[in-house]
């Protein structure tokens, strides 16, 4: 179908563990088990995770030799699918999508769901989903090599290998945080899930190669898409455009004007988006998409569509498998537009549901003080929800007044027996700070995220021996004029106290040195 004749035609379808007393850090467990070669295991034939690598054909790439060897391998059909069904729908319920339908809300306005086929996957027993997955790990088998792909039958399991688009993201580093954990907290079990150590810097690639893959099916359909648009702070249209690009499918991004890093700005540029620059905030950025993806053939790519969460929901299990399927007692997720907490929340439930762990981690949802409407519903027992005028933050990317996944978010915490805290600017910033000077490089958000801990563990709420994981979101290296600004101490009304900044001298010997000896006699009492 032609884009002009698309263009003029709507298409939006209306176990407890105990933590001994001296820590010895884990090394890291994966089974010593051969990759599957098979797209989807069937409920009549349950081919073993020992099968064998799938056959190299000499001249042809990874993609190639998947294609290859599913013709010359065929496997047996199976049963499982994925459906759109409003959120929290009740069992009676009758109101349902394909996955191949252009839809982003239920007939009452509501959010949608993902609903997988459970009845299926439960054919297997957890110790097979769990040795399945492990055996994918670290593997260029297209396209299991990617932390998400890796789950694709929980994921998108009717998608044909070849239609997906992937930078075998995900596999990312559960960084232990031994010396802040115990400096600052007096943990042993802490850790970093550090999900910006992504192809474009942020856990919004989880979710997008899910998305971009489905629009490159759809496109192959001949749908109606001429295009896929997004409302962002930066790391969504950093990851829908790297995506877009690999697959050849135009990106169109709404970003607010001078609200987020240059950084950020530069990454849809350099992929190649169409950037409009508007006057006005996320939430004004965000009614906008809305109201143009009802008009015009291009898909809707933010949290709205559920399919991100698909992919988000993979960084929960990949946790568990890193911990060699133990279950932490907290996860603390920075939270702005909500999508991810609930996307943390579905990956640990699925895992429970079938059978790979016997229970969830309590959830702890963290936002900006000047974005705190999640914070501020909790605060008052769940009583009324209103949103709020986002101010500016530091942590941009979660600066939200009027998230879309709101419900989803307080399912989510209600379910878990979750917790919201919030952080200001000054201790967002000083907890980055801190988390830096021990090694670590964080965003702004993780700030956020580690803020929340420090008042659950001063409260006494998180444990010393409470294995507790919080979630970075986006790299360091996306925010380094926040950074410059506090080490300079060049923030308004801000004491920036562990403040850094490099130290002039002369260019002479005895000038260096009567500023190294200074220095080193203050540190003498440190070591």
């Amino acid at each position: 179908m032609a884009a002009s004749s698309l263009l003029q035609s709507p298409y939006l379808a209306s176990k407890t563990r105990t933590t001994p007393s001296r820590y010895v850090k884990p090394t890291p467990h994966f089974l010593s088990i051969k990759a599957s070669t098979f797209d989807n295991p069937s409920k009549s034939t349950a081919p073993s995770p020992t099968t064998s690598a799938p056959t190299t054909y000499k001249g042809c790439n990874i993609r190639e030799e998947a294609r290859r060897h599913s013709l010359t391998h065929p496997q047996p059909d199976n049963n499982f699918s994925a459906k759109y069904v409003p959120f929290n729908a009740g069992p009676t319920c009758s109101e349902s999508y394909s996955l191949d339908e252009i839809v982003y809300r239920s007939q009452s306005g509501g959010l949608l769901d993902v609903q997988h086929d459970i009845s299926a996957l439960k054919a297997f027993p957890g110790s097979y989903w769990r040795a399945l997955f492990d055996s994918r790990v670290g593997k260029t088998t297209w396209p299991y090599g990617s932390g998400v792909w890796s789950k694709k039958e929980w994921v998108l399991p009717e998608i044909s290998s070849d239609d997906i688009v992937s930078a075998f993201e995900g596999n990312s580093n559960l960084f232990w945080a031994e010396r802040y954990g115990k400096q600052f907290l007096n943990m042993n079990d802490l850790w970093v899930k550090h999900c910006g150590i992504s192809h474009t810097g942020s856990f919004k690639d989880l979710g997008m190669t899910v998305l971009v893959s489905q629009v490159n099916r759809l496109r192959k359909m001949n749908k109606p898409v001429v295009g896929v648009g997004c409302a962002s702070t930066g790391d969504t249209s950093a990851a829908l455009s790297a995506y877009c690009a690999s697959a050849g499918i135009p990106s169109i991004v709404f970003l607010p004007a001078n609200k987020i890093s240059m950084a950020q700005l530069v990454q849809p540029i350099a992929n190649g988006a169409f950037v409009l620059s508007i006057d006005t905030d996320f939430d004004g950025c965000m009614q906008l998409i809305r109201e143009v993806t009802a008009e015009l053939p291009i898909y809707l790519a933010n949290s709205l569509n559920s399919l991100r969460l698909e992919g988000q929901k993979t960084a929960a299990i990949e946790i568990l498998q890193q911990f060699d399927w133990e279950v932490p007692e907290w996860v603390i997720v920075p939270g702005g537009n909500l999508g991810n907490i609930y996307a943390f929340y579905k990956g640990f439930h699925m895992c429970k549901e079938l059978g790979l762990v016997d229970r969830i981690p309590r959830l702890v949802c963290a936002q900006a003080a000047n974005a705190n409407p999640l914070y501020l519903y909790y605060k008052s027992g769940w009583k009324e929800f209103k949103p709020v005028k986002a101010n500016s933050t530091f942590a941009s990317a979660i600066q939200i007044g009027d998230p879309v996944s709101i419900d989803r978010a307080v399912y989510a915490l209600q379910n878990s027996n979750g917790i919201v805290e919030e952080a200001t600017e000054e201790e967002l910033m000083d907890a980055m700070a801190q988390a830096d000077s021990t090694g670590m490089f964080i965003c702004p958000h993780t700030g956020v995220a580690l803020t929340a801990l420090i008042k659950l563990r001063n409260s006494g709420v998180i444990g010393p021996t409470d294995r507790t994981v919080v979630v970075s979101t986006a790299h360091g290296l996306k925010f380094t004029q926040s950074k410059i600004d506090y080490h300079s101490s060049d923030i308004k009304d801000m004491a920036c106290r562990i403040a850094n900044p490099p130290v002039s001298v002369k260019a002479d010997f005895g000038s260096v040195m009567d500023v190294l000896r200074k220095y080193l006699l203050s540190k003498e009492s440190k070591y």
